[in-house]
């Protein structure tokens, strides 16, 4: 199995489902993770809490409005895991955006690739492209999951991010460096510009604040 990280989806199989299921849940939320086993829609991967047994695996559902956009946590065996899958693209999602606001993201999708950042959608948007239900409003921002090398190319990934158009959706989101340690792009060009002392970084099994650039990866 590949190592796990934060914003990684998972199918459950059949006996993964009818074993949630089985648990006693509220109406709202059964009735949201009924369609989810109905339609095998995935969960995702979140922090995994301390001490939770190496053969269970921690995952959520962020429910659209139609369930009260309630936000459900649930611990699933590992053998209950049918599969691994990833959030759309950044430009499977192209479609969503009104269509004046199009070909800037396209642009802002193809710099990303090219940058070697993998980008890919999370939150709102990958939930909508996902699975079809209505999760977008007026104020929804666009998550992005970028995947940087070390400092450098998360100083450039950040720097596209700052210049985009401005009037698209706001764009939100993290960069990921290759040990799954993540910040928000935002936070990380004020650490970088000294404008704060402190970064939040989040990991599969934890969070912490770093102060100096220990926990960065070296260049190769």
């Amino acid at each position: 199995m590949a190592a796990l990280h934060r914003h990684q989806l998972v199918r459950l199989s059949n006996a993964g489902w009818s074993a949630v299921l089985a648990r006693p849940w509220d109406a709202v939320a059964r009735a949201c993770l009924s369609h989810w086993a109905a339609r095998h829609e995935p969960l995702v991967v979140t922090q995994q809490a301390a001490g939770l047994p190496a053969e269970q695996l921690g995952l959520g559902l962020a429910a659209p409005l139609r369930w009260e956009r309630r936000r459900i946590a649930l611990q699933v065996p590992l053998a209950d895991v049918l599969c691994f899958d990833e959030f759309p693209s950044a430009h499977a999602v192209a479609g969503l955006l009104a269509a004046r606001r199009r070909g800037a993201w396209l642009r802002l999708a193809d710099t990303l690739v090219e940058l070697g950042a993998a980008p890919r959608v999370h939150g709102s948007f990958g939930w909508q492209q996902l699975t079809g239900l209505d999760y977008l409003h007026a104020g929804s921002d666009l998550d992005l999951r970028l995947s940087a090398r070390d400092a450098a190319a998360a100083d450039v990934l950040a720097a596209v991010l700052a210049r985009a158009d401005p009037r698209g959706p706001r764009l939100d989101g993290e960069l990921v460096f290759p040990d799954g340690s993540a910040a928000a792009w935002r936070e990380w060009r004020q650490w970088r510009a000294r404008q704060v002392d402190r970064l939040l970084v989040k990991r599969l099994r934890g969070v912490s604040m770093e102060t100096g650039s220990a926990w960065l990866p070296q260049p190769c």
